[in-house]
């Protein structure tokens, strides 16, 4: 007989007694009374429901819930794009799209308070790290070895200065152009690239997160050819998404983009594994798009097609934007406009809070100024003619007319002195804000007797025939000021011509003085005081009417979450955190995770 091993024998025992035992309380329980056994079930079942809410009582204690990686976002978009290209990009959906496939040395996080005199929300991307020479004038990058771009192909010095240097190419026509006239780019090994400015130059480090262009790719590429290149509709960068695939239609224009997260991107890979945008031929059609669920986040949505959005699942966010909306006078082209008391009775005739709230909605500011709230410290804006009647405004332009010695011919209609007449030109782009509101200027102008012919126009054929040749009475357009405050080409002698963006033609020597000075300081008090003064001259000599900043109008689902927006400077920059962006969590014990990560 084979009794087996030592161990074999415990195990068989143990199995014995086990049903020694469950014998026992078998028969035990056949002596309960049926009562008495469905009291035993009732306790049996409250014993473990109580331990598993005593479990998940010390699971909740010792874990947090973190964003995870999982989810996919579609935002709809008016127009396809044409260049997902740092270099290139000019509307919307190209700067959109460049955003996320692209990135730079730097990269500014919105929602950070902003310093600019040590750029505190502005963070190394690419870049490992940097140094600004003491004087301002020589900037220093120390690129990351793992910097990839979408193919897999490791980034480098040469790639920076391949794309700096196309960018300053003539020939090129970059939007960014003027960004780096003067700046002088070298590399002394394949991770460092140092720039070295002619002057000093505050707002400097915000150039730097430039999306980077894969040289290895675009080199062979000629200055002819590289606005109609295939890489500018099928993009290869190193930014927090990479294109997996292109829909187009019959002409060839895209329909739409579907993007996913890119594995190696230097901040750490996004938690929304994809990203897709469809475009449309308008707003009216985004927003039925939007109604019928098809898309489920929408930026720069019109104050006036806000309305109109089923808003139950989703989020609008709104912040300011540091741009100026107003309407600048060119003297040389109207002679009338050099009179003083007609750019006094012009700016009096117009009640801005009214165009606010009828164009915009509510989602803008009043300005009196050339400076957007927000953008430099303890600013308050000029002060305002307060709230007046149209009635009221109407008979102040017609008071500040008749002291500045014009007459009012009731026969002809309108205002004379000397020779001259008061009739003038406004002219804008065919954007549904900005027609609104130079039809809504012109019925104030036109209340106040003023004589006013309002021409609008597609917004490339304004800036070609238009804005470059400066062949315009007046003209309502947009400055885009920026988070860190250069006004130096909206407002400074030297850029009264095209490519300078000095509209209103305004010379003066004081202010040529106090903006060339601004620019070129590192401390941001110094640089406020001086740009304070800057203004209250502007407003003193009214060479333009300041009407409004606009506020950026973002709806996004309710499920998506870490979205921050801060002083965006354009709606593109909302992208800037979307690798914090998230719509899926998970629950981890507290000591596996940091509390930076907790939600």
């Amino acid at each position: 007989m084979e009794f087996g091993t030592r161990e074999e024998l415990a195990a068989k025992l143990t199995r014995a007694r086990s049903v020694v035992h469950l014998s026992k309380l078998e028969n035990r329980l056949r002596a309960f009374s049926p009562g008495e056994r469905l009291v035993l079930y009732i306790f049996s079942a409250t014993l473990a429901l109580s331990a598993l809410g005593l479990l998940s009582g010390v699971n909740s204690a010792v874990s947090v819930s973190v964003p995870a990686e999982g989810g996919t976002l579609t935002e709809g978009i008016v127009e396809p794009p044409r260049f997902i290209n740092p270099v290139l990009a000019l509307s919307q959906s190209d700067e959109d799209l460049t955003q996320l496939v692209f990135s730079g040395l730097m990269r500014t996080v919105p929602g950070l308070p902003d310093t600019s005199s040590n750029g505190e929300s502005i963070i190394p991307d690419l870049a490992e790290s940097y140094t600004i020479a003491p004087d301002g004038t020589t900037y220093t990058f120390t690129i990351r070895e793992d910097a990839k771009f979408h193919d897999g192909t490791s980034l480098t010095a040469d790639d920076v200065l391949f794309t700096i240097q196309t960018i300053q190419n003539p020939e090129i026509k970059s939007p960014r152009r003027a960004d780096w006239e003067g700046v002088s780019v070298s590399s002394p090994d394949r991770q460092t690239v140092v720039f070295k400015l002619q002057h000093a130059y505050a707002p400097f480090l915000e150039n730097t997160s430039i999306g980077i262009l894969p040289k290895h790719l675009w080199s062979s590429v000629s200055s002819e050819e590289f606005p109609f290149h295939p890489l500018n509709t099928h993009p290869i960068g190193s930014g927090t998404y990479k294109v997996t695939s292109l829909q187009t239609d019959g002409t060839g224009a895209a329909t739409s983009y579907s993007l996913s997260a890119f594995d190696k991107f230097t901040l750490g890979v996004p938690y929304i594994n994809k990203i897709n945008f469809i475009f449309y031929p308008n707003e009216d059609a985004l927003i039925k798009a939007f109604n019928s669920g098809k898309v489920g986040g929408i930026a720069s949505i019109t104050p006036a097609g806000l309305p109109l959005l089923n808003l139950d699942n989703s989020v609008v966010m709104n912040v300011p934007l540091p741009r100026v909306f107003g309407v600048f006078f060119n003297q040389g082209h109207a002679p009338v406009l050099a009179d003083a008391s007609v750019r006094s009775a012009l700016n009096a005739a117009i009640d801005k809070t009214a165009i606010v709230d009828s164009v915009l909605k509510g989602y803008g500011v009043v300005l009196e100024g050339p400076i957007p709230p927000g953008v430099i410290s303890n600013h308050q804006s000029p002060k305002s003619s307060g709230s007046l009647s149209a009635s009221e405004r109407a008979q102040k332009a017609r008071d500040i007319l008749s002291k500045g010695g014009w007459a009012y011919d009731q026969k002809a209609g309108v205002w004379k002195k000397k020779k001259q007449t008061l009739s003038i030109s406004l002219a804008t782009s065919d954007s549904p804000e900005l027609s609104a509101t130079a039809n809504k200027i012109a019925e104030f102008w036109r209340a106040a007797g003023v004589q006013v012919n309002v021409k609008i126009y597609p917004l490339s054929e304004l800036n070609t025939n238009i804005i470059r040749p400066r062949a315009y009475d007046a003209i309502l357009f947009g400055e885009v000021v920026g988070r860190t405050i250069d006004l130096f080409a909206f407002w400074h002698s030297s850029q009264r011509n095209d490519p300078g963006l000095n509209l209103a033609m305004y010379a003066n020597t004081k202010t040529d003085s106090l903006l060339s000075s601004a620019r070129a300081l590192v401390s941001r008090s110094e640089r406020d005081s001086l740009y304070k003064s800057f203004e209250s001259i502007i407003v003193k000599e009214q060479p333009s009417i300041f009407i409004y900043s606009p506020e950026f109008i973002y709806v996004v689902p309710k499920s998506l979450l870490g979205v921050r927006l801060g002083a965006l400077t354009t709606p593109s920059e909302r992208f800037q955190n979307v690798n914090e962006w998230y719509s899926d969590t998970e629950r981890v014990w507290n000591f596996f995770t940091s509390k930076t990560n907790q939600i």
